[in-house]
């Protein structure tokens, strides 16, 4: 028994219209993939940077009363304040590093004889596992080491360049999205709001301002408190090696540059505190490897006071996560985007938070 299904044309477009459409936009959106990561970590930052914008417009509305060209100055302000601040990190850590990795290389021969007796007393601890000449087998494994990193550095050469250039370029670009973001987002939300807004959905429409204006207050939030406790945490660490450098006799200098470096990696969630920590401890072991030491196990004392009692009295529980949701966003982030998605990962938990709970407020508005 058979039967005959007669349908008609419009029928059939819609029934594979809809496949093709989602095929179309998820081709366009992987396409797109980086000019939307692009954009959207301008938003990020555009938002993230907003609590000093206020700040910064409060204080000339204090002093020069109150007008919207102080808006736009005030974003401009506080724009550049923070690029001029990256930028002196660089400029400080950067050839702090470069100094005291080339001083290590220096002293290392002295280090190594002091510490291993030289070659001869390399040779007495191979003996003692079997090996008769540990130094040939070292050299061996150098010279295959560089061979194949000589090797791998001629491949990549080229890429090499054209990946720092690809890099350059996105870091151009966000850097000039976000203060456009910063100058005229509000603008072009409240225009937005304005084309969908009528009398007969207002109400639906508030509710869903109300749901992104929280958003962007976890954001906010979020980014702000983080840094305080990155600043506390740089401070913390350039106290440690100042005194250490008081008692142990090495440079001071060390003291602010290593700081910075901390906070700088405090702001990557989780392991950034660690990472930090581990490079202060490098950098220390090519002057001082007590000092070193004694710097390690003081760090890791304090970041345990720092991450039990001084962030969550700072940050306040403000994005209400369970630690568990934590780190699978950063996980998951980690693993999509690379170390943006990680930064970016808890702030994007809390917005979706967020939308939780506004959901039945929506429906209600639009029922």
């Amino acid at each position: 028994m058979s039967k005959q299904i007669e349908t008609d044309l419009k029928t059939f477009a819609k029934f594979w219209m809809v496949p093709l459409l989602i095929a179309l936009s998820i081709f366009v959106i992987y396409k797109a993939l980086t000019g939307l990561v692009i954009i959207g970590a301008s938003i990020f930052l555009a938002l993230a940077l907003r609590p000093l914008v206020y700040k910064v417009n409060g204080i000339f509305t204090r002093f020069f009363g109150k007008d919207k060209k102080h808006q736009t100055i005030s974003a401009v302000f506080a724009y550049f304040i923070v690029v001029l601040v990256i930028l002196a990190i660089v400029a400080i850590v950067g050839p702090v590093v470069v100094n005291e990795t080339t001083k290590f290389i220096q002293n290392f021969p002295n280090t190594f004889e002091s510490a291993f007796g030289g070659w001869d007393g390399i040779n007495k601890l191979g003996q003692n596992f079997g090996i008769a000449d540990l130094h040939s087998e070292i050299d061996h494994a150098l010279m295959e080491l560089s061979n194949n990193l000589l090797g791998v550095f001629g491949n990549s050469l080229i890429s090499s360049v054209s990946g720092i250039a690809d890099i350059m370029m996105k870091i151009a670009l966000i850097l000039v999205l976000t203060l456009l973001f910063l100058l005229e987002g509000p603008g072009l939300m409240d225009m937005l709001w304005s084309k969908f807004e009528s009398d007969d959905n207002r109400k639906g429409i508030k509710e869903y301002r109300n749901l992104i204006t929280k958003m962007a207050d976890v954001i906010s939030t979020y980014v702000s408190r983080q840094i305080m406790v990155a600043i506390l945490d740089g401070c913390a660490t350039a106290i440690i090696v100042f005194l250490l450098s008081i008692f142990m006799g090495f440079s001071s200098d060390l003291a602010i540059p290593m700081g910075m470096v901390t906070m700088l990696f405090y702001l990557i969630p989780m392991f950034g505190q660690f990472i930090g920590g581990t490079i202060v401890t490098l950098i220390l072991l090519a002057s001082n490897w007590a000092a070193a030491v004694i710097f390690m196990v003081i760090y890791i004392v304090y970041s345990q006071i720092e991450n039990n009692v001084i962030a969550p009295k700072i940050q306040g529980n403000a994005l209400k996560l369970q630690p568990v949701i934590i780190l699978c966003a950063i996980i998951i982030g980690m693993y999509m985007f690379g170390l943006l998605g990680a930064i970016i990962a808890i702030p994007i938990a809390g917005c979706i938070r967020v939308l939780i709970e506004e959901l039945p407020n929506i429906r209600a508005a639009r029922d």
